[in-house]
């Protein structure tokens, strides 16, 4: 049975439609407004405005102060913006918020300077939890202490009761302690995996080293977290959401992370970021019989999205590349889904009126995606499927205008092009890096263009992903012009893929991504208008207040917009 995402989608907004206002009766008073702002709508027939109600959780109007005030009646919460700027809530196209969620206390390794810094962690931390507990995630950058790959026996010593389990920051590579080894069994005989790789030294062991596939060798001999883990996990990424702006994140994980959410939705007040669940493409046939059981969910808890991948990831050699890395010329990286697998699951998903998104980084696996896509369509015929690309890093130039002629999104990180950029073109070259991160291409080939974070592979911060599409500038500070200029975009490009496009890419465009009425009343407060600022200074914007459903869910501490009650 195929399953109508647009009239899911549809029968929400009715819903909507009928709180707000039932036949003949006079509408519910306004509830909050937000006066004297900057309002960018992100809808073209009105881009601007001074002012937003709130009836509930849905916008009731969009005008000028005195429009606004007019309607607004004593029992309202009232804000005055001061001039600030409010725009629709920000929306995170790719992320992993459990695993995200628990690194926000886990072992902290991203800016690890030396080996000798990154064992020290990890042997702090380790002092800090139990025996036999195992150290997660971590998010080390090899490539800042000068490329050396990490083994096992540089934290062996610093943790030999607790199983070692830390992820390179693209999550492609993680490193395993000889615990861990122990604990999934991985030895000198351990065969390698389809789409990975076991790291091995001159002897053939394992230097602790797995890459993509492989690591599901320690992964699957790890324990569940508790559900009390889990929870704090989710609480803590809501925060965390909240005081960046994030009132919708799209989940790219599993069926045990949907069980988080859905327990969190049963809880008044723990739900505080809407959230569009994706499982793996694998279990399409599961999602469809789920689908067709219980529906897609509601504007909190939605499901129907699948991901599958491609290849691995730049940064661990493993981004599967039409010719080799610069760096490595004997290696071009490796697809870890093989091509028709990949078509299989796509067509049944498509078939079942599924959506369908692959992760695909090098320019041979987005090449491969693309055919897959178009392959389906031409056997499926045409239908709204908004199939999307996740990464979509480094494009083939002949590739480029495929994504507007098949409907391909891109959902895309901009800060992953100030952090690679610091690196990526020794792997690259300079010409196959032209096309890297190409945003403005993208848009300029009519394609849909969605942001996201990746978190925690990248902190869920907006505005640091619209500074870096503005400006291209890299971490290191080394590209003061922008790394490869070419492909900057505007300020409102970069504000629409994090709102209307991001919301398009997951069938919400109805109900979120602009500011109109009879919409969510998702908006963010901003204490600058980035359109007006000089583009080096948009990073120095703060989040002065998020409110989602009508309700303030964060305020800055130092705010000074409350109202009279």
């Amino acid at each position: 049975m195929e399953v109508s995402w647009r009239a899911s989608v549809l029968v929400m907004m009715t819903a909507f439609t009928l709180a707000a206002c039932s036949s003949g009766s006079k509408p519910a008073p306004v509830t909050l407004a937000v006066v004297n702002a900057r309002v960018w709508t992100g809808n073209s027939k009105r881009p601007w405005a001074e002012a937003i109600a709130a009836r509930g959780d849905t916008i009731a109007a969009v005008g000028s102060s005195a429009e606004i005030r007019k309607m607004t009646g004593a029992g309202a919460k009232m804000i005055d913006a001061h001039g600030q700027m409010l725009v629709p809530g920000f929306i995170d196209a790719h992320t992993h918020i459990i695993s995200a969620g628990r690194g926000l206390s886990s072992v902290k390794l991203r800016d690890a300077k030396t080996p000798a810094e990154f064992a020290s962690r990890i042997r702090d931390y380790v002092k800090t939890i139990p025996k036999g507990a195992w150290v997660t995630d971590g998010d080390w950058d090899h490539t800042l202490w000068g490329g050396e790959l990490p083994t096992r026996q540089w934290i062996d010593s610093v943790s030999p009761d607790n199983p070692v389990w830390v992820a390179r920051l693209d999550g492609h590579m993680s490193l395993a302690n000889s615990a861990a080894l122990r604990a999934a069994h991985v030895t000198k005989e351990t065969p390698n995996v389809d789409g990975g790789l076991i790291v091995r030294d001159s002897k053939g062991e394992p230097t602790g080293l797995l890459k993509d596939n492989a690591q599901g060798l320690v992964d699957d001999s790890m324990p569940d977290p508790p559900p009390a883990v889990a929870d704090r996990a989710f609480d803590a990424a809501m925060k965390y959401f909240a005081e960046h702006g994030v009132t919708s994140a799209q989940n790219m994980g599993t069926w045990y992370d949907l069980s988080i959410f859905e327990r969190a939705h049963h809880t008044p007040g723990r739900m505080i970021t809407r959230i569009y669940a994706v499982v793996p493409l694998a279990t399409w046939e599961r999602l469809r019989d789920t689908v067709a059981a219980r529906g897609h969910g509601d504007a909190w808890v939605r499901i129907g999205g699948l991901k599958g991948f491609a290849d691995g990831s730049l940064g661990s050699h493993t981004a599967a590349m039409l010719a080799p890395f610069t760096d490595s010329p004997k290696d071009s990286g490796f697809y870890v889904t093989e091509p028709e697998s990949l078509y299989a699951r796509t067509s049944g998903a498509d078939k079942a009126g599924l959506h369908v998104m692959v992760h695909a980084i090098g320019d041979r696996a987005i090449r491969m995606q693309l055919d897959v896509y178009a392959r389906v369509e031409k056997e499926d015929g045409p239908k709204d499927r908004r199939f999307r690309i996740e990464h979509a890093q480094h494009i083939a130039p002949s590739d480029m205008a495929r994504f507007g002629t098949l409907g391909v999104i891109a959902s895309m990180q901009p800060y992953h092009e100030m952090d690679d950029g610091r690196w990526a073109e020794a792997v690259l070259g300079h010409e196959r890096s032209t096309t890297t991160y190409a945003f403005k291409s993208i848009l300029d080939a009519g394609a849909r263009l969605a942001f996201g974070s990746d978190w925690s592979v990248a902190p869920a911060i907006p505005i640091e992903g619209i500074y870096g599409a503005v400006t291209r500038e890299t971490l290191d500070g080394k590209h003061p012009g922008g790394w490869i200029p070419e492909q900057k975009i505007t300020v409102e490009d970069a504000l629409r893929a994090y709102t209307s496009g991001a919301a398009y890419a997951s069938f919400e465009e109805n109900i979120k991504g602009t500011l109109e009425p009879n919409k969510l009343a998702d908006f963010v407060l901003l204490d600058r208008d980035l359109t007006r600022i000089p583009p080096a200074d948009i990073r120095n914007a703060r989040v002065m207040m998020t409110i989602v459903g009508g309700k303030i869910v964060y305020e800055q501490p130092d705010s000074v917009l409350r109202g009279p009650q």
